[in-house]
């Protein structure tokens, strides 16, 4: 059985491929911070759960040491805090950005590269954003962090050609999940909402769920660099179809 591991699990992206991934037949390792959320996913699809922080890095080494081999690793775990202009930015909100997308997903690298390529046909799957493509007023300190996310996914597939690993970023633009507004704003629930009102068909977790499984059964000479996925009421970060 192939086997997978899973970052950022909990919820939202994360949760959506624990599922897609177990109803495909791996063996999934769900990981998260909250233990609560990943035993009622355990309880519904048969994962395994471990409580993790990726910014903890001896947490990630006790990981890597009952993990010898792996065939998949999906790091999903990310986020964004505020939308304030870079005059007034919350540095304390840019370093968690940083921590969490960039170095959370470089820890995670590093610790079971071993194990994926102890596997022969190893997938490294990089959930970034659009916004690791493009920028926008108020977003810096996320469009910075997801853009060097995507600079080390980019420079990872240079570094490890020739090895049995395939490097993929899957860069999802607007989609409607519970938490990663409600955690941008602060757990103001009106502002969350407002991003997307009025917008017909937002993606939803369970389609870049799809995504990602799709690139990961690509044939093991197949490797999808990246693939972009917006609804197709989003044309770009500032371009957005709304109906009144």
């Amino acid at each position: 059985m192939r086997s997978a591991v899973v970052t950022g699990a909990s919820t939202g992206i994360g949760a959506a491929t624990v599922r897609r991934l177990r109803a495909d037949g791996y063996d999934v390792v769900a990981v998260a911070r909250r233990g609560d959320r990943l035993d009622t996913l355990a309880a519904e699809t048969g994962c395994s759960a471990r409580v993790l922080d990726i910014t903890d890095q001896a947490a990630v080494d006790e990981l890597a040491a009952v993990t010898p081999r792996l065939d998949l690793l999906v790091n999903n775990a990310g986020g964004a805090r505020g939308l304030e202009p870079v005059a007034q930015a919350d540095l304390d909100s840019w370093q968690w950005m940083w921590d969490v997308n960039v170095m959370g997903t470089a820890r995670m690298v590093r610790a079971l590269l071993p194990a994926l390529v102890a596997s022969g046909d190893g997938v490294i799957v990089n959930v970034t954003s659009t916004a690791g493509h493009a920028v926008y007023e108020g977003g810096a300190g996320y469009t910075a962090a997801k853009h060097a996310e995507r600079a080390m996914t980019e420079t990872l597939r240079l570094e490890l050609l020739g090895d049995p690993v395939r490097i993929v970023e899957v860069a999802p633009g607007m989609v409607a999940t519970e938490e990663f507004s409600l955690r941008r704003f602060g757990g103001d629930a009106e502002r969350a909402a407002a991003v997307y009102r009025g917008v017909p068909g937002p993606l939803v977790a369970e389609d870049v769920a799809d995504c990602i499984a799709w690139a990961a059964s690509r044939p093991s000479h197949v490797n999808i660099d990246l693939l972009v996925v917006k609804p197709r009421a989003q044309a770009a970060a500032h371009k957005i179809v709304r109906e009144s």
